[in-house]
């Protein structure tokens, strides 16, 4: 149970790194917090850092999740128990980590990225995940390339996530995951949806983007 234990608080403080908010220091000296939408995330920092900047941020922020569930996996295995509730809930606290950061008073990013990551570390021992990810992707990339708005791509892609999951014959703690998941998103994306009923959501465009 100690493992567990640990392995949940690792999990929580991995994803409490706030990426965006280091490179935003390191590469302009700058609190990203105080410019563009003030998201500690991805596309905040794409904005506000560049390109080459925003895909690194992206890409830890992915890795954060991916490494959490590995790394739960390892020490649940310390502990002789194989249920996969531990994977997903170690999931879960690195995914609320990024949402709501120790180490910047609870304040972080909207946890796509993240979430990604913990879908791609529990489709490694999950059969039939993978083509749900697959799928998600592909849902968010339609999305975005037809609005151009980050935002409700990741809405709708996280609003597909638990039904997906019915469809491809999740287990049921999978499946409730995805719903706990689905609200994650939404509560971190409020503002943005009172933004895109409003019609002021910003678009992106790659092109507009100054390098770094």
């Amino acid at each position: 149970m100690l493992w567990i234990i640990i392995s949940i608080i690792i999990s929580y403080l991995l994803g409490s790194i706030p990426t965006a908010f280091i490179f935003g220091k390191l590469i302009k000296g700058i609190d990203i917090r105080k410019f563009g939408s003030g998201n500690v995330g991805a596309t905040n920092a794409l904005r506000i850092l560049g390109k080459k900047a925003g895909i690194a941020v992206l890409f830890f922020d992915i890795l954060k999740g991916v490494i959490a569930v590995l790394l739960v996996q390892a020490l649940v295995g310390r502990a002789n128990v194989s249920a996969d509730i531990f994977l997903i809930l170690g999931g879960i606290a690195c995914i609320c980590g990024h949402n709501w950061t120790i180490f910047l008073n609870f304040k972080g990013g909207k946890g796509i990225a993240t979430t990604l990551g913990v879908l791609i570390g529990l489709a490694v021992k999950t059969p039939g995940l993978g083509i749900i990810l697959i799928c998600l992707v592909l849902i968010w990339v339609l999305f975005f390339m037809f609005f151009r708005i980050v935002s409700l791509a990741s809405i709708i892609s996280s609003l597909f996530m638990p039904a997906l999951m019915i469809i491809f014959h999740q287990s049921r703690i999978m499946i409730f995951s995805g719903f706990v998941l689905s609200i994650f998103v939404l509560l971190r994306h409020k503002p943005n949806i009172i933004r895109l009923l409003q019609g002021k959501e910003a678009k992106l465009y790659f092109n507009k983007i100054k390098q770094s």
